[in-house]
């Protein structure tokens, strides 16, 4: 699964978050049309690439015309806005769940009801594009969950329409309440967290720290110069499913209708003896009914090349087909398993608490030809004594947990 980690080291904003989903990849022009979609006016998106205290990133302004006014919206008005777009109902519902979490908490700060917020600078259009924008980005770049770090504070006061108001703003920490952020201290005397930045969390993401494989990093610039590196981080990588381990590997493909066998088993050999993680053969029909075959090679990514190269060279192949493919694998371990005849080493797969043992073929097959017992009884007596010394195990451990 696709996931996101936004790192908030130093706080977040809506144009910081942008400016990350810029750096992780998410094209600026992209941005722009989507976000045009929406019947507002009165602004333009400006992206460029940011280099400051040691790190490169992007920094993403909604710059408004003074010429067009941007008046406070209800939520009303602001959910009939994203509804009248022709955005994915995705992107659509999740905005409207940001701005209805940020009515919720400016109507508990306030004492009215969510219907009656005005919702200020936070109802102006820079706001709702950093949301709808953020939103789609996500969306664009197949992210399926939003996970967060904890929340620096910051301390001061910050402007806003109702006046002078402590930092976190009440709205921003109603938020970060409400969704049970960890908060930690921060220098810093200046707010850092903006209520644009919180109803992003507080709506979209789970407040921990998942384990993944991290694919990207995108940095996000804040408009505030700070002692430090002003910018927030998004980690975009995978997780895998409960049990099973996930990584990426590249298929390097060829169809073959003019090779001769012994070419095909030798360069078998030579692509394993390389690297490669397998290497298969299957039957194909190709043009004029030729039968043929297709090679196939599986390769960490890092030994595509020269895989690729092997394959090109010793084959009458023109060229190869590269694509990347993610695995999911069972957990896995190998032991060594006493038997009648000897030790056979046995390979150990883990599903749950599911196991499967299975005997290195030729461990059983040197047993069977030095004591003449079938091959099939070495092999089930083998996978009984893995299973034997699993149970054991196991019950070792809950014993020790006891």
């Amino acid at each position: 699964m696709k996931v996101v980690f936004v790192d908030c080291f130093s706080g977040i904003s809506g144009d910081m978050f942008l400016g990350a989903l810029v750096d992780l990849g998410l094209e600026p022009d992209d941005l722009r049309k989507a976000v045009a979609r929406l019947p507002i006016d009165g602004y333009h998106i400006q992206a460029e690439p940011v280099q400051r205290q040691g790190l490169a990133g992007h920094s993403v302004r909604v710059v408004l015309d003074e010429r067009v006014p941007q008046p406070a919206r209800h939520l009303a008005e602001i959910e009939a806005i994203i509804e009248r777009s022709d955005l994915d109902q995705r992107v659509r519902e999740d905005a409207c769940r940001v701005f209805r979490a940020l009515a919720d908490a400016e109507a508990s700060v306030h004492g009215v009801s969510a219907e009656e917020v005005h919702f200020h600078e936070v109802g102006a259009v820079d706001s709702i594009v950093d949301i709808v924008g953020a939103v789609w980005g996500l969306h664009a770049l197949g992210v399926e969950k939003v996970y967060a770090s904890s929340v620096p504070t910051g301390s001061g006061m910050v402007q806003t329409a109702h006046g002078l108001l402590p930092v976190p703003a009440p709205a921003a920490l109603e938020l970060l309440a409400r969704s049970g952020a960890p908060l930690r201290p921060s220098p810093a005397t200046t707010e850092l967290v903006t209520p644009t930045g919180a109803a992003l969390l507080a709506a979209l993401a789970s407040f921990e720290q998942p384990e993944l494989r991290v694919s990207r990093i995108g940095y996000g610039f804040g408009q505030k110069v700070l002692p430090w590196a002003n910018v927030i981080r998004l980690w975009l990588g995978e997780t895998a499913p409960e049990g099973l381990d996930s990584d990426e590997v590249d298929v390097v493909e060829a169809n073959l209708d003019d090779e001769l066998p012994e070419i095909l088993g030798a360069t078998m050999q030579t692509l394993l003896a390389d690297g490669a993680l397998d290497v298969y053969f299957t039957p194909i029909q190709m043009k004029k009914n030729r039968p043929a075959v297709k090679l196939t090679v599986l390769a960490q990514p890092e030994r595509t090349e020269s895989l690729a190269g092997i394959v090109l060279r010793e084959t009458s192949t023109l060229g190869v087909r590269i694509y990347r493919a993610r695995r999911l694998k069972s957990r896995r371990w190998q032991m060594e398993v006493p038997t009648p005849w000897g030790s056979v080493r046995v390979k150990v797969k883990a599903l749950g608490s599911e196991r499967v043992a299975a005997p290195e073929y030729e461990d059983c097959l040197r047993l069977s030809r030095e004591s003449g017992v079938p091959l099939a009884e070495i092999y089930r007596v083998a996978r009984n004594a893995a299973g034997t010394m699993n149970r054991d195990a196991e019950r070792g451990m809950k014993h020790d947990e006891e």
